[in-house]
């Protein structure tokens, strides 16, 4: 699992950082009256600037800076945009099909509403339905060693409980036959160092006492 570059599995070169971008004179902030905000910001996106707000109660929405209108959420072209408008890859889209939060992909390990990005090379992007976010990226390698990492915790369902009982079962069995061990090898040693030095050398004949 160290013989390729974790950067290359993690797919980390295959989303350029954004661009600068610059913007107009006036902003609008959003309109966004009656709920609550964690927190606004704007940043690049396909078709230009957008505000990105993440309000109280999990949502992420888009809203236009020239009119503060909250856009609508994000279709499949969309998603694929948003991808392709930072890929750095050679693949080519080969599907787009949408995520729901009620029950995500095992490779993506959260909730999400949203889309998965197919690229050709059978190369995964999660893109969120409401911000344009791309959330995770998983690579042919990544899914490797993720089935690797969920053999080696004994978790092939979930992949992340470290505690489940078949490790601490087997955790358990490894570290009673190394105690059995312990208290067995002496015995073991003494034993043969005792009939080793029953009155005989080395050549199983009975050595004379020196005169």
């Amino acid at each position: 699992m160290v013989a390729k570059p974790i950067e290359e599995v993690r797919g980390e070169d295959l989303i350029a950082a954004p661009k600068p971008f610059s913007v107009g004179a006036s902003l609008v902030a959003p309109k966004v009256e009656g709920r609550p905000i964690l927190s606004v910001a704007l940043e690049p996106r396909a078709d230009g600037p957008r505000w990105e707000i993440d309000f109280g109660d999990g949502e992420k929405r888009l809203a236009d800076p020239a009119t503060g209108q909250l856009l609508p959420p994000l279709g499949a072209a969309d998603a694929s945009r948003e991808l392709m408008a930072r890929y750095t890859g050679t693949a080519q889209v080969a599907g787009v099909k949408r995520i729901d939060a009620d029950s995500p992909p095992l490779e993506l390990r959260r909730a999400m509403n949203g889309w998965v990005v197919r690229m050709t090379d059978n190369t995964h992007f999660y893109i969120d339905g409401g911000s344009g976010d791309i959330i995770a990226r998983r690579t042919a390698w990544w899914r490797i060693y993720d089935f690797m990492w969920g053999l080696h915790i004994m978790d092939l369902q979930g992949r992340e409980d470290t505690h489940n009982p078949w490790v601490v079962s087997f955790g358990a069995l490894s570290l009673g036959m190394v105690l059995l061990a312990l208290v067995l090898l002496p015995l073991t040693i003494r034993r043969k160092n005792g009939k080793n030095g029953n009155g005989r050398n080395g050549n199983g004949k009975s050595s004379a006492p020196a005169k």
